[in-house]
């Protein structure tokens, strides 16, 4: 049996990367070992759509090792920690999985604990998140009960996971609270740690526009500090405060906790430094990481995670090989913002290239950065292709890795 792969995380990235493999080279060339602490796969993307009962939460989750190709072998359980100079990962209860590649796709993780007050006296009451899908089913609860007063969405802190989900959450709120007739009593802030609505610029104006025209406040520069849920007040490191009589939080976020475990894999936050445009890790050739865990200046999308699979598959033939890495992965990322009323736009970026209007993937295609039903239907149907051609791997036709230059007006730049 040629060279064993270890792919710990059973998630998007790691489930894509595993069967991408698979469907890539000769299955007699290697074996590969997938690691995960349990067995339910979580559609992410879904769960900002369960508060407002647009989605209902049982459909968003399946069996790990059922999404996985037949020849892959499953393990489920928690990993202790990765000898890098040994190329072991140490599990719960004394097995260890020695490698030739390891491949961490084992995502980002919420830490609410580490922000004072937020899990304390008012969590699960007046204080949410939707983050995690218990967290979006209590919201649910909270937003059907609701019948007036002040409504806050918050960005604790960055890194995060899908950026633009705390924003559509607010473009989905004011939607909901139109439709129930209530609109004109809910008070909707939207608070960020940035100095905008976005990262980008010319996005950050294009979204900060739509916050202005749906009576959404705007608050910037507000790094959470603490939370008072019995009082109803954010407070920022810089003492300003924000009440609330609910808050929807985006918990700070970090690597997975085996990574501090494990000499010399992770950063200070636990993401996973690598080379950001072949994924390789810099002080352990064999080692690369994927999706969430990766420390490199992307988003944390799905979509990231899908682009980067088809450089880093690339990149582990190429390794085995003892031939140079492709270091073509330029960032790409692109995803769908949901506005409410049934439009979403959409937002195409990289490394280099800010999201800029036109269209997506060609001159004829969906509008960049512009509301639309079309884009709307393709957030819709971007469930279908996340199910049955993203994660058994197979690629989409006419859109490969790279950010596409053609349909895009570079003059708003």
């Amino acid at each position: 049996m040629g060279k064993h792969i270890v792919i710990l995380g059973g998630g998007t990235a790691g489930t894509m990367t595993a069967n991408r493999l698979q469907r890539t080279y000769d299955e007699r060339d290697f074996r590969i070992t997938v690691v995960d602490q349990d067995d339910d796969h979580v559609y992410q993307p879904g769960l900002l759509f369960v508060p407002f009962g647009l989605a209902q939460p049982h459909h968003l989750v399946r069996s790990r090792p059922q999404q996985l190709n037949t020849a892959v072998d499953y393990k489920q359980t928690r990993i202790e920690r990765v000898d890098l100079n040994g190329r072991t990962v140490y599990l719960d209860g004394g097995i260890r999985l020695s490698y030739d590649i390891l491949v961490v796709a084992t995502g980002a993780r919420l830490l609410p604990e580490e922000t004072e007050g937020l899990t304390g006296p008012g969590w699960g009451e007046n204080v949410f998140t939707f983050y995690d899908l218990p967290g979006a089913v209590g919201l649910r609860h909270a937003l059907e009960r609701i019948d007036g007063g002040r409504v806050v969405i918050d960005v604790a802190d960055l890194p995060l996971k899908c950026p633009v989900a705390p924003l559509e959450f607010a473009f989905l709120a004011d939607w909901h609270f139109q439709r129930r007739g209530i609109r004109d009593k809910v008070q909707l802030t939207y608070v960020t740690p940035l100095d905008a609505a976005f990262t980008k610029p010319v996005a950050a104006k294009a979204l900060g526009g739509l916050l202005a025209e749906k009576g959404i406040e705007l608050v910037t520069e507000f790094t959470l500090g603490e939370v008072d849920g019995p009082g109803g007040r954010l407070v920022s490191y810089d003492e300003r405060e924000v009440p609330f009589d609910l808050a929807v939080v985006v918990p700070l976020h970090g690597g997975a906790e085996y990574v501090g475990r494990s000499e010399g894999l992770g950063d200070e936050l636990d993401f996973v430094p690598v080379d950001p445009r072949t994924l390789q890790h810099s002080g352990h050739p064999e080692v690369f990481a994927i999706g969430d865990a990766a420390g490199v200046p992307a988003s944390k999308a799905g979509s990231v995670a899908h682009f980067e699979g088809e450089v880093l598959v690339h990149n582990i033939g190429r390794f085995l090989a003892g031939q140079s890495l492709d270091a073509s992965f330029d960032g790409h990322a692109n995803c769908f913002v949901e506005t409410g009323f049934h439009k979403a736009l959409l937002i195409d970026f990289n490394y280099d290239t800010e999201p800029l209007p036109g269209h997506f993937p060609g001159p004829v295609g969906l509008p960049l950065l512009k509301e639309s039903h079309a884009n709307h239907l393709g957030k819709l149907a971007f469930e279908w292709l996340y199910w049955h051609s993203l994660l058994p791997g197979r690629e989409l036709p006419g859109i490969g890795s790279a950010m596409p230059e053609h349909g895009k007006h570079h003059a708003h730049a």
